[in-house]
């Protein structure tokens, strides 16, 4: 399973992409996605929202269940993914890429460094498996 290696992960199975000017853009991994299957809802914050890293901030529904998203880190929502209104699919089909969620503004950029690279989540994500 493709696990990039210029993200960082949560034991949730959020991913994030650091960018400059403290944004971050956050999604769910390949692994979740497959877990949860076919993805027909996501339901994503308000713009100007701020969360603090664990709080809930959306939720992903497939034809299996309902799924929590939750905050890697503090921040605030500076946009969101518009295009899964429509088409929820994009979250299985290109999870790392079109299928990103919502892009924040850190509040503390120092957070980044207590989520996981990607030998760690793969080893949390393999481990889980056993």
């Amino acid at each position: 399973m493709k696990i990039p290696a210029s993200l960082k992960y949560t034991q949730e199975h959020e991913w994030v992409a650091l960018a400059e000017d403290n944004v971050a853009t956050i999604g769910i991994t390949a692994h979740a996605q497959d877990s949860l299957g076919e993805i027909v809802y996501v339901e994503l914050p308000e713009l100007g929202a701020e969360f603090s890293k664990g709080e809930e901030f959306g939720s992903v529904e497939s034809v299996k269940a309902v799924s929590e998203l939750f905050m890697p880190v503090d921040g605030a929502v500076i946009e969101i993914n518009g295009e899964l209104e429509d088409a929820p699919e994009l979250v299985n089909e290109e999870p790392y890429n079109k299928g990103w969620m919502i892009k924040i503004k850190l509040s503390d950029a120092s957070q980044i460094a207590g989520l996981l690279d990607s030998a760690a989540y793969a080893e949390a994500i393999n481990g889980a498996d056993e």
